[in-house]
């Protein structure tokens, strides 16, 4: 064994010892619940008032609670190299988060919309009790397009498939062209266009947003130019084409430190979880 196997090693063992230990003497992941009142539901005691009369220890809830720290721990695993660990944790996430699309999709679009759309009236003997929906034949066409798409598994006439495949990508792209077009073109425009030189209330010359509105501008020109390839970018083109290159570059450093906050954002939550929510540290015993 290598020295750096030993040390980490040493490291998981300490670490496996602390959280037995925390385990056995603060009741780690266990969650307490009451019943809510008026309902058949019951909903979760904090931590601390799990002393309080009517509260029951829940063991489906603090099976949850483990199940979500190991399968933690396992995607940290990916840390110290590929592993089998990691692999089943991601597998796990990948099957969990398809299935749920897939069953949302089912309830939302085939359920909400089709049946209760083309037959309301089962609908609400069977799945929607309470609806209001009235029949609407026009969702025989989707109805019509999906029996199609499900023409590929068909062992002759798969190119039917193809029918519905395109014209919903067509339908897709046009909406999406439609919503890019607003908000990454028009929008665009339309916040570059500033006036350089504004007034208060009182008429006094506003400083800070005049200058504002200046790197605005000269900011945008600056970064078109560097675009700009039908003069040679030289002289004072070329020194206004560099600083449209200095503004791109703090533009793409500033989106790229956004998404390690995102990430970091998501390394909190999932620490806070496991020290408050499954160690119980940080909260008075």
């Amino acid at each position: 064994m290598t020295n750096k196997n030993a040390i980490w090693l040493a490291i998981f063992l300490a670490g496996f010892l602390f959280l037995s230990w925390r385990a056995v003497q603060f009741e780690a992941g266990a969650v307490y619940v009451k019943p809510s009142a008026g309902t058949a539901e019951y909903e979760e005691v904090p931590f601390l008032l799990r002393e309080e009369a009517g509260s029951e220890f829940s063991w489906p809830r603090t099976m949850g609670v483990w199940l979500a720290a190991a399968l933690t721990f396992a995607i940290f695993s990916f840390l110290f190299g590929d592993n089998v660990v990691y692999k089943i944790a991601e597998s796990i996430f990948v099957g969990a988060s398809a299935a749920y699309a897939m069953v949302v999709a089912f309830w939302s679009a085939f359920v909400g919309l089709l049946v209760g759309r083309l037959t309301p009236d089962i609908a609400r003997m069977t799945f929607m009790p309470g609806s209001k929906q009235e029949t609407d034949l026009w969702f025989l066409i989707p109805l019509a397009l999906g029996i199609l798409m499900l023409w590929r598994l068909m062992p002759t006439g798969k190119w039917v498939a193809r029918w519905p495949l395109a014209f919903f990508i067509a339908v897709f792209a046009g909406l999406r062209l439609v919503v890019h077009f607003q908000s990454d073109f028009i929008v665009q425009i339309q916040s570059t266009i500033l006036p350089l030189i504004v007034f208060a209330a009182d008429g006094s010359l506003d400083i800070k947003t005049s200058l504002w509105n200046m790197t605005m501008v000269f900011g945008t020109l600056a970064c078109l130019t560097y675009f700009f390839f039908s003069l040679e970018h030289t002289g004072i083109v070329g020194g206004i084409s560099k600083v449209g290159i200095y503004l791109l570059m703090i533009t793409f450093g500033v989106g790229f430190a956004l998404t390690v906050m995102s990430r970091y954002s998501l390394l909190i939550g999932r620490m806070n979880f496991l020290l408050k929510d499954w160690l119980h540290i940080g909260i008075e015993m």
